[in-house]
């Protein structure tokens, strides 16, 4: 898949102003059959393609090319210094895909920054992790300078500004990672954790993240796509999230009917198959207690 992030040069209005006034975007988009988000000036183009079919590419030219004529024509500029492509896939089939790219004169990058999050070509989320664990150190070296003049719940109200909230922001798309990748967040956590408790080094830390109610980040991020997954069957989650889940229905009446189970499909790969949020969030929800899949709120369902 390619991933192409087209950065708009905002004009001086505000924020609703721009959105009606870039709602014709869309439709230049529309007509060839290309996939995108947009999210104030931030542009996302999507296509997915076989590594010997080329033709998707020329589509995703062609359609640069309107985006710039249609922007010209209403006193925009596309700002081509932020515009990025990704190519998302095995490294021996993208190299196909490289050489094509080169030949209209797009530059393909490793990484792309989307809405603070640094995605990869191998989607391992590495340099994001690092950026994340870099930022939250920096931080933390300042806040633990200041620890002995803040009493305990100020001190936790700024660990949880600048040091939780980052480990946290976007996480489910660090579902299905092997553990090795996100090792490092925790050791972040764990270090934030004995900084606010004043703990030594050397002690365990699990009655430590226990007595502050963290949960480990591979439970955090569980916890999110758990999240994820109830506001998909309860109505308050957008579409392209909620029409990857299935209801579990069986042919049979069985003591599972009713359960609130849902259908995990059949995947073809574990790095990225196994990964995707219609395999891990169903496989996750399954194994919930019946009584908590049926909770009626999301504060019951929190708790």
């Amino acid at each position: 898949m390619i991933l192409i992030v087209v950065c708009l040069k905002v004009p001086s209005l505000a924020p609703c102003f721009f959105n009606i006034y870039m709602l014709p975007l869309g439709n230049v988009i529309r007509t060839h059959n290309i996939s995108f988000h947009s999210y104030a000036d931030d542009t996302q183009l999507y296509i997915a393609m076989s590594p010997d079919d080329t033709r998707p590419i020329e589509a995703l030219f062609n359609c640069i090319l309107d985006v710039k004529f249609w922007m010209a024509n209403n006193f925009l500029q596309l700002n081509q210094d932020k515009m990025e492509i990704l190519v998302i896939g095995p490294e021996a089939k993208r190299e196909k895909q490289f050489l094509k790219l080169q030949e209209l004169s797009l530059s393909n990058s490793e990484t792309v920054r989307n809405l603070g999050v640094i995605f990869d070509s191998k989607l391992t989320f590495i340099p994001h992790i690092k950026q994340v664990v870099k930022t939250g150190f920096y931080h933390l070296k300042n806040l633990a300078r200041v620890r002995p003049l803040l009493s305990l719940a100020n001190i936790e109200m700024l660990m949880h500004a600048f040091i939780m909230s980052k480990i946290d922001y976007c996480n489910a798309l660090l579902a299905g990672l092997p553990k090795t990748n996100i090792k490092n967040l925790q050791l972040l956590q764990n270090s934030a954790a004995r900084v606010l408790t004043k703990t030594r080094r050397r002690a365990h830390i699990t009655p430590i993240l226990k007595s502050l109610h963290w949960l480990p980040i591979c439970f955090r991020i569980d916890f999110k796509i758990l999240l994820l997954v109830f506001k998909c069957l309860n109505g308050l989650a957008p579409s392209y999230l909620s029409d990857h889940l299935v209801r579990y229905e069986h042919s049979r009446t069985l003591r599972s009917s009713g359960t609130g189970l849902l259908t995990i499909p059949t995947v073809k790969t574990k790095t990225y198959g196994e990964a995707a949020f219609q395999y891990y969030g169903p496989r996750l929800w399954n194994s919930l207690p019946e009584d908590l899949r049926a909770a009626e709120s999301i504060n019951a369902f929190k708790k």
